[in-house]
């Protein structure tokens, strides 16, 4: 099955930028696909990214929107959230999720997650 291993949080001024990453492995159909969520502390968790595979579509959040993009790298079975113009509101837990190729772009549609990284905004 999908095992998902994220990476590239950590502390940033307001207005920095981080990349994220997921590795995927464990895997040889291309099933799924993979999107980013958020969860900040005492709130509910929000969906970042959602692939659409059918087109190739990506949409995300609006809070988001501008600001962040997602990219895959199929050689390195690895996918990416570029955050840019960061700001306190967009700090948390960030989490891949991998979801059946034709799922919805909901958290309870996604089989499989990610352990998190954490992003911190603070000056």
């Amino acid at each position: 099955q999908l095992q998902l291993v994220e990476s590239g949080g950590g502390s940033v001024q307001p207005g920095g930028s981080l990349k994220l990453s997921c590795v995927a492995s464990g895997f040889t159909l291309d099933d799924y696909a993979i999107g980013w969520f958020r969860q900040a502390p005492g709130k509910e968790r929000e969906g970042v990214s959602c692939v659409i595979s059918d087109g190739g579509t990506t949409y995300y959040a609006d809070s988001v929107k501008g600001r962040a993009t997602a990219t895959r790298d199929n050689g390195k079975n690895t996918v990416y959230l570029q955050m840019n113009q960061l700001n306190p509101e967009d700090a948390g837990i960030y989490y891949c999720a991998a979801r059946r190729r034709w799922g919805l772009c909901v958290a309870w549609d996604h089989d499989v997650w990610g352990q998190g990284t954490q992003v911190t905004v603070s000056s």
